[in-house]
């Protein structure tokens, strides 16, 4: 069963006709809802493309976060094959909300990492709901250290409110191990492909999406600062979310026209929690892609270009 958001009522209403009449047929074969269960799905596909059509930044907000939107286990799954999990940062604990290992894309070797937030109680408590403490940040510094040894290409997946702000977290270094990791990946000698799954926040996404190519899902957000923390801080009311999303330009298609992504994926029609398989192919689609562009570039050229890309963020505005 799909989590509706509240702007998603349209549908949720006609989804639930739907189902009933396919209950109803069900317990009498008699009864032929065919046609009205076709003319309806034909409404709900409309209406969906109505809705996702015209979201605003606080809605797009919304179906980032949503529960059922595909996670980084999701992605690992499909995109990549003889995926070996590395655990640990070797100076003080495992951290599963970034999780990180080698295997192999499309034939290719590549490392990987990713944050990733849990689908149940269970899990989130796991994986801290995405928001990686310090020794994550170091252990995707280790896989990136790796990788830049041996050549292999680096696909991080970002989906993470933001670093976890707890006191041990700063006790054991988190400004630093972000700092790191991000000055790791401005240093890699091999590609880096970032994409923004879900939530990319604050430092907590940079430190691992500072790439060659930086790519958002259409329904993905990318900020500084989440719209409650942005709220809390202007106007001391974390209620104004909403309207400080609609001003801190956290949509794919604002940060495309800023400069700070390269290019939007496109999601299916309702969000890429109605269809895992598309959105996740469609992501592999777009990193093959990058990835064949910079084949053939050296070490030096990749990360010169990687530096230069930041450089010029704001360059022209």
């Amino acid at each position: 069963m799909i989590n509706y958001l509240d702007f998603e009522k349209p549908i949720s209403d006609l989804e639930g006709k739907i189902h009933e009449l396919k209950k109803l047929k069900g317990e009498d074969q008699s009864i032929d809802t065919s046609e009205e269960i076709g003319r309806l799905e034909i409404r709900v596909r409309e209406a969906m493309e109505d809705i996702y059509s015209k979201l605003n930044p606080w809605q797009k907000t919304q179906v980032a976060r949503h529960p059922q939107r595909p996670h980084f286990v999701d992605y690992a799954a499909r995109l990549f094959t003889d995926f070996t999990p590395l655990a640990g940062d070797r100076k003080f604990s495992e951290d599963a909300a970034i999780q990180a290992g080698l295997g192999r894309f499309r034939g290719q070797p590549v490392a990987i990492l990713g944050q990733e937030k849990g689908s149940d109680t269970k899990s989130r408590l796991k994986h801290n709901f995405g928001s990686p403490r310090p020794e994550g940040y170091r252990k995707a510094i280790r896989i990136m250290e790796m990788a830049d040894r041996f050549g292999l290409p680096v696909v991080s997946l970002v989906d993470t409110a933001g670093a976890y702000p707890g006191v041990g977290a700063e006790e054991r270094g988190q400004a630093e191990a972000i700092a790191r990791s991000t000055e790791m990946c401005l240093n890699l000698k091999a590609p880096l492909i970032s994409v923004v799954i879900g939530e990319g926040g604050s430092g907590g996404a940079i430190a691992i999406a500072t790439g060659n190519r930086v790519y958002m899902l259409e329904h993905a957000i990318y900020s500084v600062i989440s719209p409650e923390g942005a709220a809390s801080i202007l106007w001391r009311d974390s209620t104004r979310a909403k309207e400080a999303a609609t001003n801190m330009k956290i949509t794919a298609s604002d940060l495309k026209g800023l400069g700070i992504i390269d290019d939007i994926i496109a999601e299916p029609i309702g969000g890429a929690h109605r269809n895992h398989e598309a959105v996740i192919d469609r992501t592999g689609d777009t990193i093959a892609g990058a990835l064949a562009e910079m084949a053939g570039q050296s070490g030096a050229e990749l990360r010169g270009a990687r530096r230069q890309k930041f450089l010029d963020i704001g360059r022209n505005l």
